[in-house]
């Protein structure tokens, strides 16, 4: 046979978290736990599709081939859909709202709206924002939509690996104040991945002042409003602080996460301008990169988002929904915690609970999270990060158990 002109191709190594799914896939063994993917899962450890989604599902089907088609969208998706995701972020009575100073673009979800920000900001933006900090740790594939378009990436301490296992928030101020001015500084807008520890709301304050001093370009990443807290409006503190404090920014969002949208791939990419006129600009030119991209969004999850964001009734329903997944998450952390404290695991175990969001940084090492792998068939990342969503009533005690032997037999 002949060389194939493929023949110089290596295969890829795997994604460590999608790897993880697919060895936990591959195992037989009934006591499985998959810790690894950031996903919720319900009670029965289950994928959950909200009633609400159900509901408005039902409705749009009603709809369909009269108000709901299956044409292309336009390349920024629909003018009500901008609307209504601006007001979730910004709050409806935010100013900039009204004065046309927030462009908006429909994008696949928050890792298609960063990508195109980063592609917008090495093409438009000074050279001084190409280079972007990110905190130390951030999500795995932040620093590779960045390094892919041609950004530069440096890191801002942000997390105390040694116990109390905290923010380091006096690392990451002295970060800001050192960065070259006019730099851009990725923010996880709450439920900070993948360590679950956010700034308090003075600390964010110290945050926004220090670049707004240094004139640093904050890009936000909004992935789990209203799933941190339960509350939608308690987990845009720090949008709406930075908004009332006169910046410019870039901000993603994703519906991945809080309306379980998962797979339509549905998110945001805003831009807060100086002005109307600006915003109409950028728009312009966000346009220009999306269109040989990917061309249009897809049409089905932004109608789910609208037929919820544009119905009290259904808005409401999802408000009661979303604290009901985020007071179960806040639930297992508790589990979690008194579990291991009970059972006398050498170490401290606060930090569970004094995490937020879906993700805890355990402080398990590489070498306990591999025996909890290979021993015990509870799949997790190895830098300890756990998703809790994984966890329930049924298996939180054979979790406590395995944890506290690893701890035990590696320590």
């Amino acid at each position: 046979m002949a060389a194939s002109i493929f023949g110089h191709i290596t295969e890829a190594p795997i994604d460590p978290i999608l790897g993880t799914t697919q060895l936990f896939n591959a195992d037989t063994d009934p006591r499985k736990i998959n810790l690894g993917v950031g996903a919720y899962r319900s009670e029965a450890g289950k994928p959950l599709v909200l009633d609400v989604v159900r509901k408005a599902e039902e409705e749009m089907l009603k709809s369909l081939g009269t108000t709901i088609n299956k044409e292309y969208s336009t390349i920024d998706g629909p003018a009500e859909l901008k609307k209504m995701t601006q007001e979730l972020l910004f709050g409806k009575e935010c100013p900039a709202i009204a004065e046309g100073r927030i462009t908006s673009t429909q994008a696949l979800s928050g890792t298609g709206a960063l990508r195109v920000i980063s592609e917008f900001v090495k093409k438009h933006m000074p050279q001084e924002m190409h280079e972007v900090y990110v905190s130390d740790p951030t999500w795995g594939n932040h620093n590779t939509i960045f390094a892919r378009a041609g950004l530069t990436v440096k890191t801002y301490p942000y997390y105390k690996v040694d116990a109390p296992r905290s923010l380091d928030f006096e690392g990451m101020i002295a970060a800001l104040k050192a960065a070259p001015s006019g730099s851009m500084v990725l923010l996880h807008a709450c439920a900070h991945n993948p360590t679950g520890v956010d700034p308090t709301e003075e600390q964010w304050k110290e945050i926004a002042g220090v670049m707004q001093s240094n004139k640093l370009m904050p890009l936000m990443d909004s992935a789990y409003q209203g799933y941190a807290s339960g509350s939608l409006d308690k987990d845009a503190f720090a949008i709406r602080l930075f908004m009332s404090m006169g910046f410019e920014f870039f901000m993603c969002q994703s519906f991945a996460k809080n309306l379980g949208l998962y797979g339509e791939r549905i998110g945001m990419l805003h831009v807060v301008c100086g002005g109307a006129d600006q915003a109409k600009a950028v728009l312009s030119q966000l346009k220009l990169v999306i269109r040989p991209m990917y061309s249009s969004p897809p049409k089905h999850g932004a109608e789910i988002v609208m037929q919820i964001l544009g119905s009290e009734g259904n808005f409401q329903a999802w408000q009661t929904e979303l604290t009901a997944m985020a007071n179960r998450i806040l639930e297992v952390r508790d589990l979690l915690r008194k579990g291991l404290e009970e059972k006398g695991t050498p170490g401290t175990w606060n930090h569970i609970t004094d995490q937020i969001g879906m993700f805890s940084y355990t402080g398990l090492s590489p070498t306990m999270c591999e025996r909890l792998i290979n021993e015990h068939h509870i799949y997790l990342l190895k830098s300890g990060r756990i998703s809790l969503a994984g966890l329930n009533k049924n298996n939180i005690k054979y979790m406590v158990d395995c944890v506290d032997e690893v701890v035990k037999t590696c320590s």
